[in-house]
């Protein structure tokens, strides 16, 4: 097929950059016709850099380390402390890696991806370094006692590496070593046994997936008594197939799971949750067996939880001794704690948790202790940070998030729109509680609608003060297509069925105009990457909704999307282009190929990254140049750094964050 902006792919060709400086440049000047935004990016900077954030630490061996971005720190600092310093006020911090000099150091812009610590001392680490927030990494290992890399240690050249430590001199690594070592999607393909000392591309292969697959990595478990080795092998983006290596690694055998079923193996015990139905298990229920029982055949499946109409397990996390069971009931947490006894599986509550709001729960060294870091939040107040013992109750409140911006005025509703085929689709509306509804109200509605992925509430202070606080409505979606009421629910939306997750969204949109909350030319819709996608959709189905709308990191070009970066690995959730039979569909469902000259469009925004390695600048930038070569009222962004998150430092993100509320902003409020 032709596609005259076919050019524009290059991401770092000259032509192609010379073209995302001009739009950057229009964009900045037409920013530059107002106060609004210089205002509002200072606002958020001096947010993202305060130091007084909430403290989320991480437990490796007895201290706890956090990294932390600021303003003397812009690229990051790798920090620790101990537990009775973070029970101070201001605890005390000792650098571990400063990312700022040694970005300066090696003039490479490098940010931090974590670090992997070999367990139980954890001295050594894989240190994981990004260059301008891409996915791809170069690991190196870390002394984390002398606090520096080891002279002659691991060390793995850029890419979209997968590691983990078999023993203090061994690593199994999917890494690229040429061809036949990494699959079509840009992941590794095979896993191979590297010694210290030896050189990388001599390093035998010990697991080899196909092709075709998404991806395979390793996985080992350290816990004290179970110690296993495990490949997992991904050959589309919702199948799993896990592998068990025997001690020498000689041998691969096959853990007998369904292959869409999410497995982990905790203890004696496969944890398996079902996202299609097993015997008499229906689909999104957590059943268990014992681990070996398993292996040979002969086990017997317990159901720990079976989901309701409106209920999903979210997730679960293990402790020492007991299993977390993250349960979203109509889009609010519950947690569970579920305990193996002799008599069978027994659950209790996490008390003294909010009833309506988002809870995480952190285990803080999960093979030695019961122990969790449990934390809330919803739209309106800042995450809450308690370390708490789920096996005896006790609990300990540490730092916490503070109130960016005055909540007071605001209050959290919850609705239901009805989408056109009669599914029942929940949002939040976050508002002023003295709202007159008189359809006046410039109107965000936020939505994603894939993968599987739910929005649940969280706080925001750029919300609150990029949007609420002028006096807008901030509203999330929770369409089909993410995870909000379990696998039924992504499913809803995969493939041909793609379109329910924007006609939901715009039975949303509709809803809210009934209601008077807001009206046709006062709404914008926002997403990213497949929440970009879905925009880029609304504004070619029903543009007359819309009075602005923006696209972050998103696909677009649905014929090619295959063939660029990542996008092979996320054909069973959209579907094959190459297959004439998904092209018929995926054509309907592709912006970049529905937008129109002679259709008149609301002002539109594209923001990507040049270091975007997951979803390809190329669908903004061509999708841009299309419609400028249309004649649309369209505008374009595309910061240098930043990878998928189009932001690596705290002014990136503050001024990405207020060139969006800007655009949106002005084009509603009118």
């Amino acid at each position: 097929m032709s596609d005259p902006f076919s050019w524009l792919e290059e991401v770092d060709g000259q032509l192609a950059l010379d073209w995302v400086r001009e739009r950057d440049a229009e964009t900045e000047r037409w920013l530059a016709t107002g106060t609004d935004h210089a205002e509002l990016q200072a606002s958020i900077r001096a947010v993202l850099d305060a130091r007084d954030q909430p403290i989320l630490p991480r437990r490796r061996a007895d201290l706890w380390y956090d990294f932390r971005q600021d303003q003397e720190h812009p690229r990051g600092v790798w920090r620790r402390t101990t537990l009775e310093e973070l029970r101070s006020e201001e605890p005390a911090w000792e650098t571990v890696l400063d990312i700022d000099a040694l970005a300066a150091e090696e003039g490479v812009p490098w940010t931090f991806a974590g670090g992997h610590s070999l367990p139980p001392d954890h001295r050594i680490c894989l240190v994981h370094l990004s260059r301008g927030g891409s996915d791809a990494h170069e690991i190196r290992e870390f002394d984390l006692v002398e606090k520096r890399f080891v002279d002659g240690g691991f060390r793995v050249p850029e890419g979209k590496t997968r590691s983990a430590w078999l023993d203090e001199d061994t690593l199994l690594l999917g890494a690229d070593l040429g061809p036949g070592s990494m699959t079509r999607s840009g992941y590794p393909r095979q896993i191979r046994r590297w010694r210290r000392g030896t050189a990388l591309e001599d390093a035998p292969v010990v697991f080899e997936g196909k092709a075709d697959d998404v991806q395979v990595f390793p996985h080992v478990d350290h816990t004290p008594g179970f110690h296993r080795v495990f490949v997992w092998r991904i050959p589309s983006f919702h199948q799993y197939e896990g592998f068990l290596l025997e001690e020498d690694l000689t041998r691969a055998t096959a853990i007998p799971a369904p292959p869409t079923a999410q497995l982990s193996v905790w203890r004696e015990w496969a944890l398996i949750r079902l996202s299609e139905p097993w015997g008499d298990h229906p689909t999104g229920s957590l059943v268990v067996a014992r681990f070996d029982e398993l292996m040979a055949g002969r086990a017997t499946l317990q159901r720990v939880f079976e989901p309701g109409p409106r209920t999903s397990l979210e997730g679960w996390s293990t402790t020492r001794n007991l299993v977390l069971l993250d349960v979203l009931d109509d889009v609010k947490s519950r947690v569970l704690v579920a305990s193996p006894e002799r008599t069978g599986w027994t659950f209790s509550p996490v008390p003294d948790l909010p009833a309506n709001a988002s809870i995480t729960m952190e285990p803080e060294e999960g093979d030695r202790t019961d122990v969790v870091w449990v934390r809330t939040t919803d739209y309106l107040t800042p995450v809450t940070n308690d370390r708490v013992d789920v096996a005896t109750g006790e609990r300990e409140a540490f730092r916490g998030g503070v109130h960016r911006f005055d909540a007071s005025p605001f209050h959290i509703e919850q609705h239901h729109a009805r989408s056109p085929d009669g599914t029942v689709v929940p949002y939040f509306q976050i508002s002023r509680k003295d709202l007159v509804r008189d359809g006046s109200h410039p109107t965000c509605v936020y939505g994603y609608g894939g993968f599987e992925i739910s929005l649940t509430p969280s706080y925001s202070s750029t919300v609150g003060l990029g949007w609420l606080q002028r006096g807008g409505v901030w509203v999330v979606a929770n369409i089909r297509g993410g995870g909000e009421f379990g696998p039924a629910w992504h499913r809803a939306a995969l493939r041909d069925q793609r379109p329910r997750a924007y006609e939901d969204f715009e039975a949303v949109v509709a809803d809210l105009i009934d209601r008077g909350v807001t009206s046709a030319g006062r709404v914008g819709a926002m997403g990213g990457s497949n929440g970009g996608l879905l925009v880029g959709n609304l504004l070619v189905r029903r543009p007359e909704l819309y009075g602005a709308v923006v696209s972050t990191v998103p696909l677009l070009d649905m014929r090619r999307y295959h063939l660029l970066l990542a996008g092979a690995s996320w054909m069973e959730e959209y579907g094959d282009p190459d297959d004439p039979a998904d092209w018929a569909y995926l054509e309907q469902i592709s912006p970049y190929h529905r937008v129109q000259p002679d259709v008149s469009y609301p002002p539109s925004m594209f923001v990507t990254s040049t270091r975007d390695d997951r979803v390809h600048p190329g669908h903004a930038r061509k999708m841009v140049a299309r419609m400028r070569w249309q004649g649309h009222d369209v505008r374009y962004y595309e910061s240098i750094e930043g990878g998928h998150a189009a932001g690596s430092t705290n002014e990136q993100r503050a001024f990405m964050l207020a060139l969006e509320y800007t655009f949106l902003w002005r084009h509603l409020s009118h």
